[in-house]
């Protein structure tokens, strides 16, 4: 997305004490509660929550609606059993990355929740390919609110409980919490850590049941039949290799400030990549995401907005020479 800026929106757990709103695209929930690093264990023991109720939520109901889903987007959902979460995303006739959404399904109603501000644009594309299938298609923001769980985990309630959902979940952090603990699983976020170039090959969001690929990237099934953009995401799988490929920087911690998102990512003064989303992470220290060019070695250390940082693969950069035929 270009612009950074979600619509307005204020949530309720925003009064709670110690609450700082966050800003961007982030603006409308809390970023942190006054405690930056308890927050970060917390989350990851399973004692609280994050606020996420600014992204936007689409509905999709009727009998078609998986089958329907399954051929549009990247994801496998015919047979999907209710109540499994599960991704998907949308690819442009080029394999470019449009949409991307999380999502579970009840038995009857598909709930699908997107970066905010995205969620208008999502439904209008899908209301646009239903054609004469039994789907409906519903922006469903105001009656919904998405919560960060555990994990990396999510969890949508009825927009009336947010409220009370400490009652529930546990206590809430804010979504500096989420960022810190999402950068360092190496998860993307659309919009933040990918631009109007990137395909699914670049952060790993394709899978098959033999690669092992960690459960958060499942993005992209790889033995399903033919969607939008499947060509390009096939023939880089198997026989080339990705333009570009995403890496964790592990920045060095001297530095008075976090790389600015968008910043250049330079090696031997020459442009290589850029950065996407940064975090201060409890353990491992300043981290960030970024997609940089393929034949940038691993072990060089690269500079972000003048900050220097070493590199760990996200994606093999040799991805899918174990098939390239021998010339």
């Amino acid at each position: 997305m270009s612009d950074l800026d979600a619509p307005t929106y204020r949530s309720p757990l925003l009064d709670l004490p110690g609450a700082v709103e966050g800003e961007g695209i982030d603006r409308g929930v809390a970023a942190h509660y006054g405690a930056i690093s308890t927050e970060q264990r917390a989350l990851e023991a399973d004692k609280a929550f994050v606020d996420l109720s600014h992204r936007d939520v689409v509905t999709i109901t009727g009998p078609d609606r998986l089958g329907w889903l399954h051929s549009l987007t990247t994801q496998a959902f015919e047979g999907l059993a209710p109540g499994t979460p599960t991704q998907a995303l949308v690819l442009s006739p080029q394999g470019r990355v449009e949409h991307a959404f999380h999502g579970v399904d009840d038995g009857e109603t598909f709930v699908a929740h997107t970066e905010p501000g995205q969620g208008a644009t999502l439904a209008s594309y899908l209301d646009s390919m239903r054609f004469m299938m039994r789907v409906e298609v519903t922006l469903a923001t105001d009656a919904y609110a998405v919560l960060g769980l555990s994990g990396l985990g999510f969890a949508v309630v009825p927009r009336t409980e947010l409220a009370a959902a400490p009652d529930t979940y546990g206590a809430a952090v804010g979504t500096w919490a989420w960022e810190a603990l999402r950068i360092a699983a190496g998860v993307p976020r659309l919009g933040l850590d990918t631009d109007d170039k990137s395909i699914p090959n670049e952060y790993g969001w394709q899978y098959d049941a033999s690669t092992g690929t960690p459960e958060l990237m499942q993005a992209v099934h790889l033995a399903k039949g033919c969607y939008r953009g499947q060509e390009t995401v096939a023939r880089i799988h198997n026989l080339g290799r990705p333009p570009r490929r995403a890496v964790l920087l592990h920045l060095d911690g001297s530095a008075e400030h976090l790389p600015l998102h968008g910043s250049d990512v330079v090696l031997d003064g020459r442009r290589v990549g850029f950065v996407g989303s940064t975090a201060r992470h409890h353990e491992l220290g300043p981290i960030a995401l970024a997609v940089v060019k393929r034949n940038v070695p691993v072990e060089a250390t690269v500079v972000a907005d003048g900050v220097a940082a070493t590199q760990e693969a996200l994606v093999d950069p040799e991805v899918g020479l174990h098939v390239r035929p021998a010339l």
